[in-house]
């Protein structure tokens, strides 16, 4: 009993720290989620990926409600790439229950190291001495000309949406992430949305994906209940301080932070594979 509660407890923080990072850099949260309950709570990678996927619910289900209403998304393509995604979601999970374990954490340390690079590649071009809250104003006063430059959405987008939910939804399972880091390039470059309406549009798509993984999981027995529920609790007081915090901290800064912990992540999860602990 007092470990469970501990590990309850530990969970807590954990999320906390993952929502205030979280609040801060605008993520999702599976990229960061997936090494902590690796490294921290020593989870073999399918609980690591099934815990990982099934916190990203909650977390997708915010966010897409807020893009909703502030209507800087696509419904229509958001759930087509979600119902593309579902059907290959618990195709991810069925191969990394068969992939070696290295196999799995090395597919998880492969993805959030071409994250690092991609955000370091913004950093780099952000402008100095920008902060959050200017670029903040910014997003807002272009999301007007992002819906006006939005492709309209009929049966041939959907389509395209649908199959790049596929490759989303099979990466989704396979390591336990909301595969947004897909879909978002994708949308941008094949069906030409606006980077403004991309985010909501994902996680529109992220919150109905991930679910038939989630249920496979946990028919696997795979996820930790307790600690995926204390970290999603933990996380969202924790992303409204992270929110409070974005005014005080330069958006270069915030970008160079964020790569640099991906890195670290990406590396300690390779060593902590091939046992170089020493």
């Amino acid at each position: 009993m007092e470990a469970t509660i501990a590990l309850a407890a530990a969970s807590l923080v954990v999320g906390l720290l993952v929502g205030v990072l979280a609040g801060l850099l605008g993520v999702g949260g599976g990229m960061l989620l997936v090494p902590a309950f690796k490294l921290g709570y020593a989870m073999d990678s399918l609980m690591c990926t099934a815990t990982s996927l099934f916190t990203i619910i909650p977390t997708s289900v915010s966010g897409a409600i807020s893009h909703i209403r502030n209507r800087t998304c696509l419904p229509k393509l958001g759930i087509a790439a979600g119902l593309g995604g579902a059907c290959l979601s618990p195709v991810g999970v069925w191969l990394a229950a068969l992939s070696p374990d290295w196999c799995v954490m090395g597919a998880a340390a492969l993805i959030i190291g071409y994250s690092a690079v991609t955000m370091f590649r913004k950093a780099l071009k952000a402008p100095k001495g920008t902060t959050a809250v200017v670029a903040a104003e910014e997003r807002i006063a272009a999301v007007q000309r992002a819906r006006s430059e939005a492709p309209s959405i009929g049966w041939r987008e959907m389509g395209i949406g649908a199959a790049i939910g596929l490759f989303a939804g099979l990466a989704s399972g396979y390591v336990g992430v909301g595969g947004g880091f897909i879909m978002v390039p994708l949308m941008m470059s094949v069906l030409h949305v606006p980077m403004k309406l991309t985010s909501g549009t994902s996680l529109i798509a992220v919150m109905i994906l991930a679910v038939p993984g989630v249920v496979t999981q946990a028919m696997l027995g795979n996820i930790n209940w307790v600690a995926g529920i204390a970290v999603a609790c933990g996380s969202i007081p924790g992303a409204a301080l992270g929110a409070r915090l974005i005014p005080k901290v330069p958006e270069r800064q915030l970008r160079f932070l964020f790569a640099g912990f991906l890195v670290v992540a990406a590396v300690l999860l390779v060593v902590n594979q091939l046992n170089l602990w020493g």
